[in-house]
């Protein structure tokens, strides 16, 4: 009994202690690698090449957003004003249903996917900090079952979706994932 506890308390402190070591990972968020020499970043709007109705302009506005409330970066839209330059399409936009209500049979859990093609380049040096012809973006949405209250959760869930969005893309461009 004594020799299992010691066994447990030698693990606590081992695994603590490689928790301490930092193990080369780290928190989402919590580092910029970016060129120092960038201070203000052109988000220009995405194009939107799907049949979804004002998506890219809802993705636009809240990557916006996201870098003003995460990053110190001052933003524009005008490309030429930025000291770097976030260009995007919207690919792609897919709904599946994941989860059903066993009465009515209608869907209650979707799976969104969004698909971009996301870069971030330097407007002086043409250099690109960051590209993606693949950025995918998934996050499963609970909807409504009663008709009335699905259209009216229509909207609020669209920001939604494009707020999980920018903060996956900002977090990406920023780290470089």
């Amino acid at each position: 009994m004594a020799a299992n506890l010691a066994r447990r308390a030698a693990l606590l402190i081992s695994l603590t202690a490689m928790l301490q070591s930092g193990c080369g990972y780290h928190v989402a968020g919590h580092s910029n690698s970016l060129p120092q020499g960038i201070r203000v970043i052109a988000v220009t709007g995405l194009e939107n090449k799907t049949t979804g109705y004002r998506i890219e302009q809802k993705l636009t506005s809240a990557t916006v957003h996201e870098f003003l409330v995460r990053t110190q970066y001052k933003i524009v839209s005008n490309a030429a004003d930025g000291d770097a330059v976030l260009r995007g399409k919207v690919l792609s936009v897919e709904a599946v249903p994941l989860l059903f209500d066993t009465q009515t049979g209608r869907a209650t859990t979707m799976l969104i996917t969004v698909k971009c093609e996301v870069s971030l380049t330097d407007s002086t040096t043409d250099k690109v900090l960051y590209h993606s012809e693949n950025f995918v973006f998934r996050n499963e949405y609970e909807i409504s079952t009663d008709v009335r209250s699905f259209f009216e959760e229509q909207d609020p869930a669209l920001d939604r979706l494009a707020q999980d969005f920018a903060r996956k893309l900002v977090a990406a461009v920023i780290e470089n994932f």
